[in-house]
């Protein structure tokens, strides 16, 4: 549940909390979300209770309800740091984060590969913003083995073949420009085949492996990181500044 303040009234968080006690409805956890708008994740021992605690929440005029549902993997970020993850665009999602919200974006990437499946993320970013450290930080979140398939962390990756135990519930790892500039014929062959596994897959610069590679790939959504909000990222720059050091 989730609403915003309409009148903040002194002691109206403990108005609410007092009619969900009545109500023998167990917070699980609360916090403020942004500046005007609390969370709550709550465990509600039967459908009736549920139903009384709708009939009266959405009736007090110092609150207004802005959310009242089954959690979404969204709505526990939300809820474990206080705010809401920025979405710039719809198709297909696409979340900003900065620099310094690290710890949110790697809970959000890690609990969504937790939930496994054929997903395609898409990190964008430009050279040394994090993009590879918070793959492989979500990764371990996880508590999931992770495969380089293409990258520059310490040295150029370049696969051509996996070992059996790297296709068994491995995130695989590749870096759009990496794969676009210097992958051969084989290299395509095996990401075509790394792309129908059902396990996800991360992909930096999406952008350029959308542009330069060679099928078309549907994201299931992009994360964005910068070091400050005004940056801007642009493909020219990034492929331009691009060596064997400087694009993780």
């Amino acid at each position: 549940m989730e609403y915003e303040i309409q009148q903040n009234k002194p002691g109206l968080l403990g108005a609410v909390t007092t009619l969900l006690g009545m109500l023998e409805i167990n917070i699980l956890s609360v916090t403020s979300i942004d500046q005007s708008r609390r969370g709550f994740l709550l465990e509600v021992p039967s459908e009736d209770k549920l139903n009384a605690l709708k009939d009266v929440v959405f009736h007090i005029d110092s609150i207004k309800v802005t959310a009242f549902r089954i959690p979404t993997l969204l709505d526990r970020v939300a809820i474990r740091h206080g705010r809401r993850l920025d979405m710039a665009e719809i198709n297909p999602p696409t979340y900003r984060f900065l620099r310094e919200e690290f710890g949110v974006l790697v809970d959000f990437l890690g609990d969504t590969l937790a939930q496994g499946g054929n997903q395609v993320i898409g990190i964008r970013g430009m050279p040394q913003v994090g993009k590879t450290e918070a793959a492989i930080a979500a990764c371990v979140y996880a508590n999931k083995k992770w495969t380089l398939i293409s990258s520059t962390i310490l040295r150029q990756t370049l696969r051509t073949k996996l070992m059996l135990e790297e296709v068994k519930e491995s995130i695989f790892l590749i870096d759009g420009i990496t794969s676009t500039s210097r992958g051969n014929d084989e290299h395509w062959e095996l990401l075509s085949k790394i792309l129908t596994l059902s396990t996800p897959k991360i992909i930096e610069h999406p952008d350029v492996m959308l542009r330069d590679g060679r099928f078309p790939i549907e994201f299931d959504f992009i994360i964005e990181i910068r070091n400050y909000s005004e940056d801007e990222i642009r493909i020219e720059d990034v492929t331009t500044s691009f060596s064997s050091f400087d694009v993780s």
